[in-house]
Parts: C-alpha cells; sequence; structure tokens
C-alpha cells in the first residue's frame, strides 16, 4: 500500500511540474495617462513583484531615450516621446515584453 501511495505522489508530481513551470509569466502593460506621461506596470502571474527589472523606452531605431526600472508599486512611468517607440520590459530569458507605442492608449 504504502509503494502505490508513494507512486501516486510521485506520478501527482509530475504531472503538476509542467503547469508550475509556466506560473511564473510576466505580466506587463503600459497605458497613456493623458498628461503626456506614459506609466507602465508589471508583475508576473504567480504573484511575484517585478520591482527592480529594468525598463527601456526605445525609439524605431533601437536608439534608448530612457531606462528606468519597475518600483515598488509595481510599476514606472516616462515622458511619451514625440517620435515613434516601444518600451521593452526585460526579465530574461523568455520573459521579454515589448510594448509598442501605437498600443498605448
Amino acid at each position: 500500500m504504502r509503494k502505490l501511495i508513494n507512486s501516486s505522489i510521485t506520478a501527482l508530481a509530475c504531472s503538476l511540474l509542467p503547469s508550475l513551470a509556466l506560473a511564473h509569466t510576466p505580466l506587463f502593460d503600459c497605458f497613456d495617462e493623458g498628461n503626456n506621461t506614459i506609466v507602465c506596470e508589471a508583475g508576473f502571474s504567480d504573484g511575484a513583484s517585478a520591482e527592480g527589472i529594468d525598463i527601456r523606452l526605445t525609439n524605431a531605431q533601437g536608439k534608448v531615450l530612457a531606462q528606468d526600472k519597475i518600483g515598488a508599486d509595481g510599476s514606472v512611468s516616462f515622458e511619451r516621446p514625440s517620435e515613434e517607440f516601444s518600451v521593452i520590459f526585460t526579465a530574461g530569458e523568455g520573459h521579454i515584453i515589448t510594448v509598442f507605442g501605437d498600443d498605448i492608449y
């Protein structure tokens, strides 16, 4: 009986591992505050904080216009550039999200 229980626990743990690996999905979005300021909010799907994660504001040619880190409140703000731009959240491999300026309302 003990062997059956151990096998069941092992099978359950193995079946949960793939979903646990995906439980740390980055969440990132940006909003126009209507006063020439863009606010971006970030976190992870498992509730982990994104505090300290690098955020870059780049133009269409990839030149960095501004750079900052997500604050303790899970956000960062930038002055909206007059040229075409993107905001890039970089939290490591598989955790990079780009929000294009045209998609920020």
